[in-house]
């Protein structure tokens, strides 16, 4: 995603580049950079993912679709939306969409659009995440978990999601604008 107002004149330059480690969950590394005023970022760490996806699924009879896992980084069980990662082999970030709202919760089906792509971490992440709305949702399969994924499916009227919005109880910013972005496009505050 390129945005509309990059200025190049403000772009640094990279003098040195090297891992410091490359896995599948996480790859770091280490960059020397110039900045446009002449100074030198010695040590400067850039954290490569790949894109994620997340769901605003919403059922046939207007019920969030919505799931709940203890996240072990903030040490908490979380309310969070269906959400996961681009597989190199899905074909798009919607496939993507697709494919983990039916892994996770066994839902399907419904009207599909593109709400909003955010940057998670713009300072220090390479990647970007794409936020779907599904609406019309049917529960049409069983979970499909990874073995690392242990989470409840839990469906939310439109009062009560805003309600785990208004009490901080969906902590996860990836999650919580593109919540509210749907809910101040629909009018719904």
């Amino acid at each position: 995603m390129k945005l509309k107002s990059d200025d190049k004149s403000l772009h640094w330059k990279v003098l040195d580049s090297e891992y410091l480690h490359r896995e599948p969950w996480l790859t770091v590394r280490r960059e020397r950079l110039q900045l446009p005023n002449g100074k030198i970022a010695p040590e400067y760490y850039v954290l490569e993912y790949n894109n994620w996806v997340n769901i605003i699924a919403i059922t046939k009879e207007k019920k969030f679709v919505m799931v709940k896992q203890y996240r072990h980084g903030f040490g908490q069980v979380c309310y969070e939306l269906c959400a996961g990662v681009c597989e190199n082999s899905d074909t798009s970030p919607l496939e993507s969409a697709k494919r983990e709202l039916m892994e996770e919760t066994g839902y399907g089906n419904g009207k599909w659009s593109e709400l909003i792509c955010v940057s998670p971490n713009a300072s220090a992440n390479t990647n970007l995440s794409y936020c779907f709305v599904a609406e019309g949702v049917e529960k049409i399969n069983e979970q499909a978990l990874d073995d690392s994924e242990d989470l409840t499916v839990h469906l939310f009227s439109l009062d009560e999601v805003k309600e785990l919005l208004m009490n901080g109880e969906i902590i996860q910013a990836t999650m919580a604008a593109p919540l509210w972005k749907y809910l101040a496009i629909n009018h719904l505050l």
